[in-house]
């Protein structure tokens, strides 16, 4: 059985702190950085599944983002045209981000309270297997 979320991440007001905090804390439960992007960073021991990111203009009710993970980019499509059939604003239509790593196909909508909700598809690169996940 796969895990339903693939990854999430919280929006901090001050994200100095916080990287901090979490550098500190996860490393007690045998977790890391792994990813660093100056406004996101983040967390996991194989990948990074836990992000944090600099909400400090968003005020205190910070939207939240969660990644729910799909068998195919077909799943990703489909969840997108369902969201967007209710009404949902696109963030992001359906499409690769290879600035997160080659093979990620995923698409972003607001859920009606204003989340940042995705579904993601991790292809496995040419050269070798699937991500570790």
């Amino acid at each position: 059985m796969r895990p339903v979320i693939d990854h999430f991440g919280i929006n901090c007001a001050d994200l100095t702190a916080s990287a901090t905090f979490y550098d500190t804390v996860l490393a007690t439960l045998g977790l890391r950085r792994m990813m660093d992007h100056g406004v996101a960073m983040g967390y996991g021991d194989r990948f990074p599944s836990f992000w944090i990111s600099n909400g400090a203009a968003d005020g205190p009710n910070r939207e939240v983002h969660i990644a729910f993970r799909a068998d195919s980019q077909e799943q990703v499509r489909a969840f997108h045209q369902a969201a967007l059939s209710l009404g949902a604003e696109e963030l992001h239509a359906p499409r690769l981000f290879p600035e997160y790593h080659p093979g990620y196909f995923g698409a972003f909508v607001r859920d009606p309270d204003g989340n940042n909700v995705e579904a993601v598809f991790h292809a496995p690169p040419p050269e070798g297997p699937a991500l570790d996940r």
